[in-house]
C-alpha cells in the first residue's frame, strides 16, 4: 500500500480539494510480471485490467480529464518482440475505449506523433477522436508516441512559420496538448522519481507523486484511487504566492 502515507492519514478528508487534470506515468508493468514469475509481457496487459472503472471512478468524483502516459518515442528502444506486442495491445484495447467513451460520454484524446506508429493504429486513433470529439462527460487522454521535448519543438516551429510574436496562452494553441487542462496532479508508480519528459509544458505547476506500487497494483485498487485524492486534497498549491494563496481548482 502506499507506503509514503502515515498511519493517522488514514481517514478519508471530507470535502476534499479534487484535482481537475490527473495525469498518471503507467510504470512497473515488467517488473510486476516478474514478481510472480510471468512472462514480463503479461504485465502490459495486466496494466491495462480494470482500466475503465478506474477511469469511470475518478470522474464520478469530479476529475475532468485523466491522461495516460502510455509509451513514450524513447520507448522504440525496446525489442521488436515488445513494441509488436505494445502496439497490438494498443489498438485492441483503444477500440475497447471507443466503446466505453461512447457509452459514457467521454472525449478521447491520442496526443503524440502518429508517424512512427502502424498504419491500422494510426487510423483508430484518427477515429477514436472524431467520434468522441463532442462528448462532454470528462476527457481522456493516451500518451502514445510521446515525447514533451519535441511536443515543445514542434510547436515553436509551427510558431515560427506563422510569423506571429506568441504569448504563453497563444503558443499553447500550437501544442498538440493545447486543449486539455493545465495538469493539476501527476502521480508515478514503481518507485520511479522522475516525470520522464512528460507534458513538460503542462506540468508547469502541478503536485507530483511518486509511489511504490506498480502500476498493475493501482489500476485495480480503488482504496488506493482514494489515498491519490487525499493526498491531493493535503497540499498547499501556492502558484508562486505566499501560504494564504487562493487554491486554483477549476481551470
Amino acid at each position: 500500500m502506499f507506503k509514503l502515507f502515515k498511519k493517522q492519514d488514514k481517514q478519508t478528508i471530507e470535502n476534499a480539494k479534487v484535482p481537475q487534470h490527473i495525469a498518471f506515468i503507467c510504470d512497473g508493468n515488467r517488473r510486476w510480471a516478474e514478481m510472480r514469475g510471468m512472462p514480463p509481457l503479461m504485465g502490459h496487459k495486466a496494466g491495462i485490467s480494470n482500466f475503465e472503472n478506474l477511469v469511470d471512478w475518478f470522474v464520478a468524483r469530479g476529475v475532468s480529464t485523466i491522461t495516460f502516459f502510455c509509451f513514450s518515442t524513447e520507448n522504440w528502444n525496446r525489442s521488436q518482440e515488445e513494441i509488436d506486442f505494445l502496439m497490438d495491445l494498443f489498438f485492441t484495447e483503444l477500440t475497447k475505449n471507443m466503446e466505453h467513451a461512447l457509452e459514457k460520454n467521454l472525449r478521447c484524446r491520442v496526443i503524440g506523433s502518429r508517424d512512427r506508429l502502424p498504419e491500422k493504429l494510426a487510423k483508430l486513433c484518427d477515429e477514436l477522436e472524431e467520434k468522441t470529439a463532442e462528448n462532454t462527460g470528462g476527457t481522456v487522454a493516451f500518451a502514445v508516441n510521446y515525447g514533451g521535448q519535441q511536443e515543445i519543438i514542434d510547436a515553436v516551429n509551427a510558431a515560427i512559420r506563422d510569423g506571429e510574436p506568441v504569448t504563453r496562452e497563444t503558443f499553447e494553441t500550437y501544442l498538440d496538448t493545447g486543449d486539455l487542462l493545465p495538469i493539476d496532479l501527476m502521480v508515478r508508480t514503481s518507485n520511479e522519481n522522475r516525470i520522464s519528459n512528460f507534458l513538460l509544458w503542462k506540468l508547469a505547476y502541478a503536485e507530483l507523486l511518486f509511489v511504490p506500487e506498480h502500476w498493475p497494483d493501482l489500476v485495480k485498487d480503488e482504496k488506493m484511487w482514494q489515498k491519490v485524492l487525499d493526498e491531493f486534497a493535503k497540499r498547499n498549491r501556492r502558484f508562486g504566492g505566499g501560504k494564504k494563496a487562493n487554491y486554483l481548482g477549476k481551470k
